[in-house]
């Protein structure tokens, strides 16, 4: 199956939720949460996130992640990746409980595509505040797409994007296992994974030629993560990423607000007095309407 099926494959099923005035979306990708130890990348951001998380909670936007939320390649355990972050996933249960959240998977997160494992693993979880288990996300599925469609029939595809990496999605089990008992230990000196289309240049430009390729073959807009690199340019292009949270100076993400698209990096800045705090920075925007002509 090439790339292009792979992709299209990921839609045939998906979900099609509302794109009218009042939606507000913000669109996450490859957060990479760990088991808070030296592996764990999500770490360096965490406050970076729970403080965009915040934000994005209190101003009523819908959380749709993007694949890559946990890192299970590295750790087997998805209950330890909950207990090491619970103060985030209390609040991402906020979400769920009033119907603000949505969860693709991607390569990094894969095993959360089978049947029975959001109940198994996903649906309670123990909160260390109250020493009791505490409802997560009771009934949700992880889906490997989701469009948003407007009344006028334009569609946004979401979807984690590894469908474009061969390693990565025919693969991933191969992959798996090349990081988990190889790449892991090499990383604590310093090597970088070859295979990761995230660290390898090369493997980012092609997976992201074939994610640019179907967006306008289809003449769709793609919204995607997987390579860690924040993309929403208007240079004709359909394609768009909302980057990752394991960048070493913030976390990037994606706003759809007032039929906009809206690249937001959250970092940490310094006032005149020289205190830090947590700052929204708007890095670029892609208006929907007018309605756009293909």
């Amino acid at each position: 199956m090439s790339a292009y099926s792979r992709l299209s494959q990921a839609f045939a099923a998906a979900p099609v939720l509302p794109l009218d005035p009042s939606s507000r979306y913000v669109l996450f990708s490859d957060c990479h949460r760990g088991c808070a130890n030296s592996n764990d990348n999500f770490v360096k951001n965490q406050h970076l996130y729970f403080s965009a998380l915040k934000y994005y909670y209190q101003d009523t936007f819908t959380y749709v992640e993007l694949g890559d939320g946990d890192e299970l390649w590295e750790n087997r355990k998805m209950e330890q990746i909950i207990e090491a972050h619970d103060h985030v996933f209390r609040l991402l249960s906020e979400f769920y409980r009033e119907n603000r959240l949505y969860m693709l998977y991607g390569n990094h997160d894969m095993e959360k595509k089978k049947k029975n494992y959001p109940a198994r693993h996903c649906s309670s979880y123990f909160c260390t505040d109250s020493q009791q288990m505490q409802c997560l996300f009771p009934d949700i599925k992880y889906y490997s797409g989701i469009i948003l469609e407007n009344a006028d029939g334009l569609r946004l595809y979401l979807t984690h994007g590894h469908q474009a990496d061969l390693l990565n999605s025919v693969f991933w089990r191969v992959s798996r296992f090349l990081v988990r008992y190889i790449w892991k230990p090499l990383e604590y000196i310093g090597v970088p994974d070859p295979t990761s289309a995230a660290k390898n240049n090369h493997r980012k430009t092609q997976t992201e030629k074939q994610l640019s390729d179907w967006s306008k073959k289809e003449q769709q807009i793609l919204i995607t993560g997987h390579t860690h690199r924040p993309r929403l340019r208007d240079d004709g292009s359909l394609y768009f990423n909302a980057g990752s949270c394991v960048h070493p100076h913030g976390i990037t993400c994606i706003e759809i607000k007032n039929q906009t698209l809206t690249l937001c990096k959250w970092a940490v800045n310094t006032r005149p007095d020289r205190t830090l705090y947590v700052a929204r920075e708007v890095l670029s925007e892609f208006p929907l309407l007018p309605r756009i002509k293909f």
